[in-house]
């Protein structure tokens, strides 16, 4: 493999030498990268020669397809559905290669110093991606399967060899996979093995050196234990998160560290410093707006200022419940400002804006806006599978039996027992 001569392919295909060439394709053929090729040949054949092993049962078609490109460029591409044995010349003539990757692949490429685009990994990382972002808009259980298979994807991927880039890839994806599956399965009510799920994502994000995303998932471990009434569990975690990232940069990051933190001494009851670390967090998100943001991964690009002011208010909420008089209109008036900022887009977030906003005016003794705001909060209930909201839906019950005088509370008591009966 190492001892391919450029010029030999070269003279076998007829290229135009004075153009870069890609490699494209596998062995059995990509169908992604078969599309993207197919769909950009004119512009890329405008660019470099291509070399496309597109597998065999696809050839036909793709002959079809490229047969009415323009004789100048169809002199600079060569189809096939496999390439034999003169792999190693069409290797060393390549500058680019675009390929599945599997493990033998890369070491081939790792050690011809040939830049490549590895499909599987790409892949991987954006189904991560979009899981990441459905949890975050609906939470719930419903693709939690799906996660667990990807991981198990993942984990195949590791058993086998893989260069050190391509392995820390990989270890990088099953960290956000497996901090995903967590979130998704104590959203379920599966609190044990979302603390599995947890140190999984803990020990990958080790083993991929992403220090930062690590902090990340000890920030979701200290949430879990917080709605577990363990404050002072969650408190240690959140330690160990400041910890971690402290000299690193990443704002929004420490912005959510902080409301963790917050949120951790407001159930301690130690009010003074749950405003220290809420103004702190206020401050790191400040921080984070004013910077370009190049620093900050897309994970934690959800942390916005409604997401801190529905935080927030939930804190308050909680205080309010000990002292309403005190903090309720505080409370309420924080999660207004997360409602103004974020619509029914937000899903479970939107949900939980509603039912905190309402527990704020039954708290408050304001019927007339508890009842209103309880029916927004069923509605967007009903648009969201997760159990956390369902939970906290039922927390708003007891609020309505004591007022059975009233038709309008009883009205928004049946839609609550309708909703949690279903």
């Amino acid at each position: 493999m190492l001892a391919g001569q450029a010029v030999q392919a070269l003279e076998l295909r007829g290229f135009d030498r004075h153009l870069p060439t890609v490699v494209t394709g596998g062995a059995q053929g990509s169908q992604q990268i078969n599309d993207v090729v197919r769909d950009a040949l004119p512009w890329l054949l405008g660019h470099a020669n291509v070399i496309h092993q597109c597998g065999p049962a696809n050839a036909e078609n793709l002959r079809q397809h490229v047969a009415a490109l323009p004789a100048d460029l169809a002199g600079r591409y060569h189809l096939t559905g496999f390439v034999g044995a003169e792999l190693p010349d069409v290797l060393a003539l390549a500058d680019v290669v675009v390929s599945r990757s599997g493990a033998g692949t890369l070491a081939e490429l790792t050690a011809l110093g040939k830049p490549a685009v590895s499909r599987d990994v790409d892949e991987l990382e954006q189904t991560a991606r979009a899981f990441r972002r459905w949890d975050h808009q609906y939470g719930g259980g419903l693709r939690r399967k799906a996660v667990l298979g990807q991981l198990n994807e993942v984990a195949n991927a590791l058993d086998d060899h893989q260069t050190p880039a391509i392995e820390q890839r990989l270890y990088g994806v099953m960290a956000q996979l497996a901090g995903t599956a967590a979130t998704m399965a104590w959203d379920s009510g599966l609190q044990r093995r979302a603390q599995d799920y947890y140190r999984l994502a803990l020990r990958s994000a080790h083993a991929g050196a992403d220090t930062l995303f690590g902090a990340n998932v000890l920030a979701g471990m200290a949430r879990q234990m917080l709605y577990r009434d363990r404050p002072q569990d969650a408190l240690e975690l959140v330690r160990l998160a400041q910890d971690g990232f402290r000299s690193l940069a990443g704002h929004r990051v420490r912005a959510v560290i902080h409301t963790r933190e917050a949120w951790a001494l407001s159930a301690m009851g130690r009010i003074a410093a749950f405003r220290r670390a809420t103004g702190q967090a206020c401050e790191a998100l400040a921080a984070a707006k004013a910077s370009d943001g190049t620093d900050e991964p897309y994970w934690i690009a959800y942390f916005d200022d409604a997401e801190l002011a529905g935080v927030t208010g939930g804190r308050l909420l909680d205080l309010a419940r000990q002292n309403p008089n005190a903090h309720a209109e505080a409370a309420a008036g924080e999660i207004r400002q997360a409602l103004d900022r974020r619509g029914p887009e937000a899903g479970r977030s939107h949900a939980l804006d509603w039912i905190g906003l309402a527990e704020c005016h039954y708290l408050a003794g304001d019927l007339t806006q508890a009842v209103d705001h309880t029916h927004a909060a069923v509605a967007a209930a009903e648009r969201t599978q997760s159990s956390r909201v369902r939970t906290q839906l039922g927390h708003l019950y007891p609020y309505t039996v004591g007022n059975g005088a009233s038709r309008p509370v009883r009205e928004a008591r049946d839609r609550i027992r309708a909703l949690l009966a279903g």
